[in-house]
């Protein structure tokens, strides 16, 4: 095929202004998050509505072009960014940002997939609702690219996954052709929810473009407050007693390395006056003041330090201890980042284990959402030559504790090697088929989850 001719192809759908082809222009779009993926496109392509994507989309399979759909390039396990072949076109939605209106009485609104978090959050607020799900990422990271991931966040705790805040989703499928499931009914049980198996699917067969999400009420009382433990152990101990709260909304973890980190790349003043090895941020939100409702939970026997906010700002100030973890990791270099989920039991005993597992080939920080087991492990320092053998290492302890390779933030490229270790052959030949039945030409996101993952993989469970 003449390269000309897909140019002209796309051209003629989102006009030449949105046709991108110099290296230099490709660049941003080439690099994630991260800087630790980085690839080589044919192109990228901008498209401003559902027709143009499904126009481009058809473009690319009746040319037999294989393409990589991008929303904010925020993700951390190279998913969002072409292989480094050069014969991938990157499918840019950021500029599918339409927001429509409020539907007050059904609780749901719909938006584009390129509308970043904040900017819903904000267009929501005004007229009193939340949506459920909340990042640190939130000023970059967009809906497609959470529903691709199945994004998890700080509010898993009260609101669930990104899954749970999905009503329906429209879609182009491999083909071209559109798939809209936008009626946003709580009782549809006519065949397959095909909204579900898109939602987490990481592009791979279907090219995310608007999305019905359920709203929750904007809760008038907060309370937020970093509390100061001895141990992981004290801290799950704890959370038996912060989830009896109807007001929890959020509990997320780090330790004294990882503050000390945040204070020295973000100049941060100490918390408190004397460290301590483990932190946890709540946050509890009600209808009703809730700070006595905290209050009573944290005289826990394992808190030795408590700093309490209530007004936004002073909040907001509490809250950048753990959401500025990833800023700092990044400032001190490119990490090799592992979201991986183990059993609450497990939880000290994993974090306890990497540094034997580690033996000196990384230097490790560990933070992330304390009520579901999720930890964002992010190791500095890592030899290029040792990084499959640490990462194998990591996500193999994963393993053995029956937890999961990938806890939020997706499978993509970095991990698809390791699917093997968290689902069965069985669930991989379904996975494969599913991607087959809709993608028979392997031209959506290829590389991405299953890409890498051996066909007949022998189980380690």
């Amino acid at each position: 095929m003449h390269p000309d001719r897909l140019v002209e192809r796309l051209s003629a759908v989102v006009g030449p202004a949105h046709v991108l082809t110099a290296p230099e222009v490709r660049a941003s779009y080439e690099t994630d998050f991260t800087g630790r993926y980085t690839g080589r496109s044919r192109l990228v392509v901008r498209p401003g509505d559902t027709a143009e994507v499904a126009a481009a989309v058809r473009a690319c399979h009746d040319l037999g072009v294989p393409l990589v759909p991008q929303g904010g390039n925020t993700g951390l396990v190279g998913g969002s960014v072409p292989g480094p072949d050069g014969d991938e076109v990157v499918l840019s939605l950021r500029r599918l940002t339409s927001v429509g209106p409020v539907d007050h009485g059904a609780q749901q609104v719909t938006a584009g997939a390129g509308t970043t978090l904040a900017d819903l959050q904000r267009y929501v607020r005004s007229q009193s609702w939340e949506f459920g799900v909340d990042l640190a990422s939130r000023d970059s990271a967009t809906l497609g690219g959470m529903l691709a991931t199945n994004a998890g966040g700080e509010r898993v705790v009260r609101y669930g996954t990104t899954r749970a805040n999905v009503a329906g989703l429209e879609a182009v499928l491999p083909d071209g052709s559109v798939m809209d499931r936008l009626a946003g009914l709580p009782k549809d049980n006519a065949g397959y929810d095909l909204t579900g198996l898109l939602v987490g699917s990481e592009g791979t067969l279907a090219v995310i473009t608007r999305a019905r999400l359920r709203l929750v009420p904007r809760l008038p009382h907060r309370v937020t407050a970093l509390l100061a433990l001895d141990s992981l152990e004290a801290a799950v101990a704890l959370l038996v007693t912060l989830r009896r709260l109807e007001s929890l909304e959020l509990a997320e973890f780090f330790t004294a390395d990882g503050l000390r980190l945040v204070m020295e790349k973000t100049g941060l003043p100490a918390p408190f006056r004397t460290p301590h090895p483990v932190l946890v941020l709540v946050e509890c939100a009600g209808r009703h003041d809730t700070a006595g409702e905290l209050a009573e939970a944290v005289e826990h026997p394992s808190v030795r330090e408590v700093a309490v906010a209530l007004r936004d700002a002073d909040r907001h100030r509490l809250a950048a201890y753990r959401e500025r973890h990833t800023e700092a990791v990044n400032a001190a270099g490119v990490p090799v980042k592992l979201d991986v989920t183990v059993p609450l039991a497990d939880l000290a005993g994993f974090v306890g284990d990497l540094p034997g597992l580690l033996a000196g080939r990384a230097r490790p920080y560990v933070f992330g959402h304390l009520a579901e087991g999720n930890v964002h492990v992010n190791l500095l320092d890592v030899p290029v030559r040792e990084e499959e053998a640490v990462t194998e290492a990591v996500l193999r302890r994963v393993s053995q504790a029956g937890g999961s390779i990938s806890a939020e933030h997706g499978v993509g490229r970095a991990k698809a090697r390791y699917l093997h270790l968290t689902r069965s052959p069985t669930e991989v030949a379904a996975m494969r088929a599913v991607k087959s039945a809709l993608d028979p030409g392997k031209l959506l996101s290829p590389g991405t989850l299953l890409g890498s993952c051996p066909p007949s993989p022998t189980p380690d469970r």
